[in-house]
């Protein structure tokens, strides 16, 4: 009498003829599972799943990566604008910093939809890293009448700060800048 021991495995199916003791294997029996041969079809393929069977794949494929976006978006507002960690307990402030996150969200995602509109696929942190750069002075200077002045006066913008503003249509609101902060009395 043969004893037949089963083995199943993800993607085998696995039968093995034992000896009369039961002490030893005569005969193994593989069969491959017709899901082994689907998963080596798409084996280094990206598979997205929806329900939307209307949808074209060249759609579906810009949604998805709309997500990737999303999250670029949030990971820059929570390292580089410091929107983490939140320490508001009252629930009015706590809107408030909500409101803040998605205004910001939204910015991040117009000024890169504005750069890519005009051919250029930068990130949000690229453009930071680029116009960090451009530096703008305040000079604190007390005259005669013990007024306090602040003047401020916007560095020289390089290629690469003028290329970013001219496909941003952004104008230099930074030139100089004099404001009196006090008056004597």
């Amino acid at each position: 009498m043969d004893y037949i021991l089963k083995t199943r495995i993800k993607y085998y199916d696995i039968k093995s003829t034992l000896n009369e003791e039961k002490t030893k294997v005569e005969k193994i029996f593989i069969e491959k599972k017709e899901t082994r041969d689907k998963r080596t079809d798409l084996t280094g393929c990206y598979v997205i799943e929806t329900s939307h069977e209307d949808l074209a794949a060249e759609k579906i494929w810009r949604l998805y990566t709309t997500l990737t976006r999303v999250e670029s978006s949030f990971k820059a507002l929570k390292t580089d604008l410091g929107m983490r960690p939140v320490h508001h307990q009252l629930a009015e402030r706590t809107e408030g910093y909500l409101f803040i996150s998605l205004l910001a969200y939204h910015l991040l995602n117009s000024i890169e939809g504005t750069l890519s509109d005009n051919g250029h696929n930068r990130r949000w942190s690229t453009v930071k890293d680029e116009l960090s750069t451009h530096q703008r002075t305040t000079v604190v200077v007390m005259d005669e009448d013990n007024d306090m002045h602040h003047i401020r006066v916007s560095g020289q913008p390089e290629s690469s700060h003028r290329e970013i503003y001219k496909l941003l249509d952004a104008k230099d609101p930074l030139k100089r800048n004099h404001r009196k902060i006090s008056s004597s009395l």
